[in-house]
């Protein structure tokens, strides 16, 4: 395959321009192609779009759109030279297209692979005579207008391009976009997730995990995550409850501690539940002042449940076991470790994760 960058443009290039619509599962495997790509090529500047899908005039959700904890893993990582972050408004983004467009960016690479049309104009209106990559879907007579989007790309970055045809891991698809664009191979030892924990984040988790008396335990330590942004994704509370009774009778759970991850808006309804079903060493956890509290607590885990988000590939980072409860619809998403994870998936292609029993999680773990 011939590289979708000629090697003499990036020789004689000093930035690049990726654009993304980024959550923090992509960019857990995708990390590891910007990595390769900053050894590949020391001498250019990485520069990365983060486009905030959820861009809206309401200003009552900009502060939580702009403190979204991807910015701290991302800005942290030390792969970009320059990271937009201020999209998540209108305003603002238009803003970020102006400065973009003052960079006279030499190659714009768009892997947004989610209305591909809306970011091949994005991509071209920031780099006009620039060589522009991006992706595309097929056009139909219900939406002429695509096509003239998709004229505006001089080279298209297929979805999945390797030799492949079956099912394949989300890193191998990320892998293969980066393939795709120079020709870098990408080992399958270097797609394994990573996260790089500040000690400070390691001493918050441990403080915080002292605070509730956790530190004296007599058992493993478990972190239970039943939230996910889609109900589809989501595990019933109360089933989360029914399976910390049932485990704590259990002699190898007899003395374990448990921590429910929540978002911070449901810190109440989980605090609820424990104490309506009166659940001894349970508390409930959340990363309310960055992204490295969550990774860095996960670390100190003997074991995570979660449904199918983030948390279950950056147990996989942290090297704790999962075990992960998911859907049929997206296997390439599974956790990367296959001998630290144990996936539970329902029966049906239909199915919710609430169709997983309690009964399988407990045969899972035994």
């Amino acid at each position: 395959m011939t590289p979708l960058i000629p090697a003499a443009l990036l020789a004689q290039s000093d930035k690049i321009l990726f654009v993304a619509h980024l959550a923090l599962g992509d960019y857990t495997y995708m990390q590891n192609g910007f990595r390769a790509f900053a050894a590949a090529y020391p001498h250019l500047k990485i520069h990365l779009w983060i486009d905030e899908v959820r861009r809206t005039d309401d200003a009552a959700q900009w502060e939580s759109l702009r403190t979204y904890s991807l910015y701290d893993w991302v800005e942290q990582s030390g792969l970009f030279a320059k990271v937009y972050r201020k999209t998540y408004s209108p305003a603002l983004y238009e803003e970020s297209v102006r400065e973009a467009q003052a960079e006279h960016y030499p190659v714009v690479v768009s892997l947004a692979h989610i209305r591909p049309q809306r970011y091949a104009h994005l991509a071209r209106a920031i780099s006009p005579d620039g060589l522009v990559i991006g992706m595309r879907k097929r056009v139909t007579i219900l939406r002429p207008m695509h096509y003239f989007a998709y004229r505006k790309l001089d080279a298209l970055l297929t979805p999945y391009a390797g030799q492949d045809a079956g099912e394949h891991h989300i890193s191998a698809v990320y892998a293969d976009w980066f393939r795709q664009l120079t020709g870098l191979e990408i080992p399958l030892a270097e797609r394994y997730p990573y996260v790089h924990l500040p000690e400070e984040a390691l001493q918050q988790a441990r403080q915080q995990l002292a605070s509730w008396g956790f530190d004296q335990r007599q058992g493993p330590l478990v972190l239970l995550n039943p939230f996910a942004k889609s109900h589809k994704r989501g595990w019933p509370l109360e089933r989360i409850s029914e399976l910390i009774q049932r485990m704590q009778q259990q002699p190898k759970w007899a003395g374990a501690c448990f921590l429910i991850n929540a978002m911070p808006h449901d810190l109440a309804k989980v605090n609820a539940a424990v104490a309506a079903a009166g659940l001894a060493r349970t508390q409930a956890f959340s990363a309310v002042d960055n992204f490295f509290q969550l990774p860095a607590m996960l670390a100190q885990c003997d074991l995570i449940i979660s449904v199918e988000t983030s948390i279950m590939h950056l147990a996989n980072a942290v090297h704790v076991p999962v075990v992960a409860l998911m859907r049929k619809k997206n296997p390439e998403w599974a956790p990367f470790d296959s001998a630290n994870s144990t996936v539970l998936t329902v029966a049906k292609r239909n199915d919710w994760v609430d169709a997983i029993s309690v009964e399988q999680v407990l045969q899972a773990i035994r």
